[in-house]
């Protein structure tokens, strides 16, 4: 049954906690009585469900499903060889029926997302290019009264947030 319901995604650069915060938000969504599943899309290589990589991180903490996409393979493991990389919406037509998708990644599609900032990073913020950027969480107080802004280790928030923004139960 290809999935049905509603898509939220975590966009950030690499180290800016986005899989921590995944982590977090799974168990309290479920808590809530929601079914959640994870997508991540892999800039490269990766060895699927090994205790301490994020398919493994996800897993644990809660998710129904888990897919990983990088343009060498996708995983339910489908080693990709010769083809190429599923499109964002291929893949997520693969995944179960489940409340709520979360994508960790995949920052070009347009569907909402929350940017996660790590000051310390220095990177650039992503926001102002990306309307479909939705809210901020960042480790440090930001100046944006455009958009919704949460301290990242406000998970409660965060998933309120994300439950009202989906019309979730």
């Amino acid at each position: 049954m290809p999935h049905r319901g509603a898509v939220f995604g975590l966009s950030g650069w690499s180290g800016s906690g986005k899989t921590t915060l995944v982590e977090k938000l799974l168990p309290v969504l479920a808590a809530r009585g929601l079914r959640v599943s994870t997508l991540k899309h892999a800039h490269d290589s990766f060895e699927l469900d090994q205790p301490g990589k994020d398919s493994w991180r996800h897993r644990q903490a809660g998710a129904v499903e888990v897919m990983v996409s990088s343009p060498k393979r996708w995983a339910l493991i489908h080693e990709v060889r010769s083809e190429t990389e599923p499109d964002f919406h291929a893949l997520l037509a693969r995944m179960s029926a489940v409340d709520l998708v979360i994508v960790e990644g995949f920052k070009r599609e347009p569907f909402p997302k929350l940017e996660v900032r790590r000051i310390a990073l220095g990177a650039p913020v992503l926001a102002p290019d990306d309307p479909d950027i939705v809210a901020i969480a960042s480790d440090m107080p930001v100046d944006d009264a455009t958009l919704p802004c949460f301290d990242l280790n406000d998970v409660q928030g965060i998933a309120s947030f994300i439950v009202r923004h989906c019309r979730l139960k």
